[in-house]
């Protein structure tokens, strides 16, 4: 029986539909069209499957006024837990593009992430998306004195440490950026 979430704390997974899923039941991440992720989560729920839609808290302006409204955290994606065989009404819902598969099979996403996103958005932290970038990649300065600039990521933490190397003749420098200043490239 579907009952109604509304969690305290900032912002995420206020109207979240809940129920207890089959022992075996996987989480998946379902890509919406643009702005559909409150449409399909409610429509998941709606069909009887656990839906979760973390959300964080925005300032929106309009002519005459703000206002606080809960934006996807992760635009273009809603998740749900299901069976892998009973993916039809989840494909039939409006607003669904696909879900998210590799290889034509659709991959499920471990239970303890989705629990981590969970806490976090239920908690009353502070908490912003982010891009996922790892050590090695190759990454584009946004911002600063060196925006537009496009380097090795070496390090990764309060400071990101920038290798910026001119190939052909084997030599590069290094530099220290704001790791929030950075993008993958």
């Amino acid at each position: 029986m579907p009952s109604d979430r509304v969690p305290e704390g900032n912002g995420g997974t206020r109207n979240d539909r809940r129920i207890e899923p089959a022992a075996a039941a996987e989480w998946y991440a379902i890509w919406t069209r643009s702005r559909h992720e409150q449409v399909v989560r409610d429509q998941l729920a709606l069909k009887g499957f656990e839906a979760f839609l973390p959300t964080i808290p925005r300032w929106s302006r309009w002519k005459d006024r703000k206002k606080r409204i809960d934006w996807p955290l992760f635009p273009g994606y809603c998740f749900a837990r299901f069976e892998p065989q009973v993916r039809l009404p989840i494909l039939q819902c409006p607003g669904v593009v696909s879900i998210v598969s590799f290889d034509g099979e659709i991959a499920p996403i471990p239970q303890c992430e989705i629990e981590s996103i969970r806490r976090l958005v239920d908690s009353d932290l502070q908490y912003d998306p982010c891009p996922l970038i790892h050590k090695g990649m190759m990454v584009e300065v946004m911002h600063g004195p060196l925006k537009g600039v496009v380097g090795r990521l070496v390090r990764k933490g309060t400071h990101a440490r920038l290798v910026l190397a001119v190939d052909l003749i084997g030599q590069a420098v290094s530099v220290d950026v704001d790791a929030a200043d950075v993008k993958a490239y």
